[in-house]
């Protein structure tokens, strides 16, 4: 610690800094002013690991966080600034979020169901589709059961996003998922409408949606960011390495976890500044977009430093590629023990939001993880 606190005093002003919240604990009244709070989550933490970047050479140190001030101190402009603004990002409270008749509160972790609305998906291509395409009461039913399981958001998709599915044109995807949102706007979740274009996007919201989920993070279209800062709907930003046609197109990284993390940051800058309101952006870091096993392992185990995004975050691992990858190549339809493994190290890091397909069993496990927190942050000896 003493040589790192050395490290920040001779840090140029060009240097980058990331932090990470580590160190959580199950009772955080026995350790006064010796953690914080992660934003307004039943998560508190005891360190930051800090990393610095200078001219391609890195450093990196754990900081207890009351030793945290004395280490800012250290820090030379506008280094200190950054890492001034990343700290309040983690301890900050995000608002809830209004939607229809669902308010989506971040002091807990919610889950998100996944209804596909095609006939290729990676997971469950046509199951909900109907039959012919054209009967949306399979859907129906499907989110109805998500919602009665405790689903709090219903994502509704009418494209294919897995590698190599074909473009869908904006008419069919908006005759896909329009009739089923049409049903939905009562059902007691939220209702999220998964597209990067801004005619389905139009299409949705005037059937009932909530939430845009734009797996371009709105630049596929270039009218999806008046559109959805029209509707002052919540809208989810996610990276991914192309916003072209293929969004699994790219060229690798050095650093998965920075580089995703610095396009995040970017990108809430841009959207913020054309002037849509930051306490209605969500986050998600693209797991399995244009990122190789390795990558997402990374991503994974450094969902912590999203945090210092300052936006809720949103994670959708369920039923992927490297689930298989870490399981003797176990098919889609085998991965139910992978999906709520990675859905439940998502909330153990404070994501507020897990993408599922297996909705009952994910619900179970976060409101059993949940029971747990409780009886941790209540505990007395």
């Amino acid at each position: 610690m003493a040589d790192f606190m050395e490290q920040m005093e001779a840090q140029s002003a060009h240097s980058k800094i990331y932090m990470k919240p580590v160190g959580f604990l199950d009772n955080p009244q026995y350790f006064d002013e010796q953690n914080s709070r992660l934003n307004n989550s039943l998560m508190w933490f005891s360190q930051i690991e800090c990393t610095t970047i200078d001219e391609g050479k890195s450093a990196r140190a754990l900081v207890p966080v009351e030793q945290w001030p004395q280490l800012l101190e250290k820090m030379v402009e506008p280094l200190a600034e950054r890492a001034t603004a990343l700290f309040a990002n983690l301890t900050r409270p995000h608002a809830p979020l209004q939607c229809g008749e669902r308010v989506i509160r971040f002091d807990q972790p919610h889950v998100m169901g996944i209804l596909n609305r095609t006939p290729d998906s990676f997971s469950d291509g046509g199951k909900h589709a109907g039959k012919n395409g054209s009967d949306p009461q399979a859907a129906i039913d499907a989110a109805f059961n998500m919602a009665t399981a405790g689903a709090s958001i219903i994502d509704i998709g009418g494209e294919s996003t897995r590698p190599g599915a074909e473009a869908v044109w904006e008419g069919d995807e908006i005759k896909r998922v329009v009739p089923v949102i049409e049903k939905l706007t009562h059902c007691g979740a939220a209702i999220s409408v998964d597209t990067r274009k801004a005619a389905v996007m139009e299409a949705a919201i005037a059937a009932g949606a909530h939430i845009i989920n734009d797996i371009s993070a709105l630049l596929h279209d270039k009218r999806s960011l008046e559109v959805a800062g029209v509707s002052g709907k919540p809208v989810v930003l996610m990276h991914a390495p192309s916003s072209g046609k293929d969004p699994h197109k790219g060229n690798g990284y050095g650093n998965v976890v920075t580089e995703t993390f610095d396009w995040l940051e970017q990108r809430i800058a841009d959207v913020v500044e054309a002037g849509f309101e930051r306490e209605k952006i969500i986050v998600d870091p693209g797991l399995g977009f244009g990122k190789s096993l390795a990558d997402n392992l990374a991503l994974m185990n450094n969902l912590a430093m999203f945090h210092a995004l300052g936006q809720p975050l949103l994670i959708g691992a369920s039923r992927k590629r490297m689930i298989g990858a870490l399981s003797k190549e176990a098919p889609v339809d085998q991965r139910l023990g992978g999906s709520i493994a990675l859905a439940l190290h998502a909330i153990q890091q404070g994501a507020q939001i897990v993408r599922v397909h297996d909705v009952p069993e994910t619900v179970q496990a976060a409101q059993v993880w949940r029971g747990m927190r409780d009886a941790g942050v209540t505990a007395r000896v």
